[in-house]
This record gives C-alpha cells, sequence and structure tokens, in this order.
C-alpha cells in the first residue's frame, strides 16, 4: 500500500474528506468529475527507519493542522517540513492550533538542518523561513487577541492593518481575512472570559 498518513491525518480525511471534495466540485465543476476521496489505509509512527536505502527519520508533529508530519532525510541534512513552514508566503490557518505551532516550529528549530523544504515557498539553507512563519503567526495571535481585548467585533479586526514586515508575504491580505474568520472567534471568547 502506497498511501500512508499519520492517524490523526487519516481520521481528519475521514471526517473532512467528502466536505472538501465536495467545495472542490462547487469550485471547478466538471474538472473533478470522478474524484473521489481516499483514504490511506497505511498509518505511519514517528521514527527513524531505512527507506529505499535512505537514512529518514518522520517526525509527528502538529499546530498547522492536528497531524503535520515532517520527513528527515539525514544524509543529505534536508527536512521536508510540509505547511508548518511557509517562506515567503502567509500561512494558512483552517486548522491551526498557534501555541501547538509554535512548540512544533522551536522542535524543527533544534534540527541540525542542512535544507529546509517548506509546504509554500522556495527551499532554503538556513532557518530563516521557521523565524518568517513564527513571526508571522506570534504577530496575528497579538493582533487577534488585542483586538478582542479591545472590544472589536471580527468585521472589525479584519479591517486591521498587516504589519509592514508581512506586507511582501504572498497572500497576506487574503489569509490575514481567512485566520480572522478562523482564529478571531476563540479569541474573542478567552477576551470575554477573562472578564
Amino acid at each position: 500500500d502506497t498511501l500512508a498518513a499519520l492517524p490523526a491525518t487519516i481520521a481528519g480525511i475521514e471526517a473532512e474528506g467528502g466536505a472538501f471534495n465536495d467545495n472542490l466540485y462547487r469550485l471547478v465543476g466538471d474538472w473533478m468529475r470522478d474524484t473521489e476521496v481516499v483514504v490511506p489505509r497505511r498509518r505511519l509512527a514517528a521514527g527513524r527507519q531505512l527507506v529505499a536505502g535512505r537514512d529518514i527519520e518522520l517526525l509527528a508533529l502538529g499546530g498547522h493542522t492536528a497531524a503535520d508530519l515532517v520527513v528527515i532525510d539525514h544524509v543529505s541534512g534536508t527536512v521536508f517540513a510540509a505547511d508548518l513552514v511557509f517562506n515567503g508566503r502567509a500561512p494558512t490557518t483552517p486548522h491551526a492550533n498557534i501555541p501547538r505551532w509554535m512548540d512544533a516550529l522551536a522542535q524543527l528549530e533544534r534540527l541540525p538542518a542542512r535544507r529546509w523544504v517548506p509546504g509554500h515557498g522556495a527551499v532554503h539553507e538556513d532557518t530563516e523561513p521557521l523565524r518568517q512563519t513564527r513571526a508571522y503567526l506570534d504577530w496575528l495571535s497579538r493582533t487577534l487577541q488585542a483586538a478582542a481585548e479591545s472590544g472589536l467585533d471580527m468585521a472589525e479586526a479584519m479591517t486591521l492593518p498587516v504589519a509592514a514586515e508581512f506586507r511582501t508575504l504572498a497572500l497576506v491580505e487574503h489569509e490575514y481575512r481567512r485566520s480572522v474568520v478562523h482564529l478571531f472567534p476563540a479569541a474573542e471568547r478567552a477576551a470575554l472570559g477573562s472578564r
């Protein structure tokens, strides 16, 4: 079986795959004809193993989603960081848990990597994409928390300006507005609970 995923990824596909598929049908119409959700049957576990003669390690992290699989090729020093790391593009947050994501980035930064392959953006030779992703998530989290604590509603939070250091990130305005929709309700609940 060539399709494999972390158990939490499999659970996510089982729970939401049909809805994602239906949404894509709505978006692209006939191009999706005969496309079906395929749930991986093989469950991956974290650990080091020999794959096709290569010393590979699988890390089961999370934060961008409930289960983010990171693949490390120890011979080349390459880390395939998936969507835990974005390079030159604003991170997406539909299933994000920002504190967990920040913890995952801290774990990744301790790896002795020579090359980083982000989920979006160019391959990089140092940890700059990790720093950029972490800085954006920190700003996003603080901005939404401050907006909620000051009594702004979601529509008002959407109009807040993106910090200057992030304005060059691809799709930042779009992803910021999407993130407000995804994350502001929890920030609002936390602000109301603290009063």
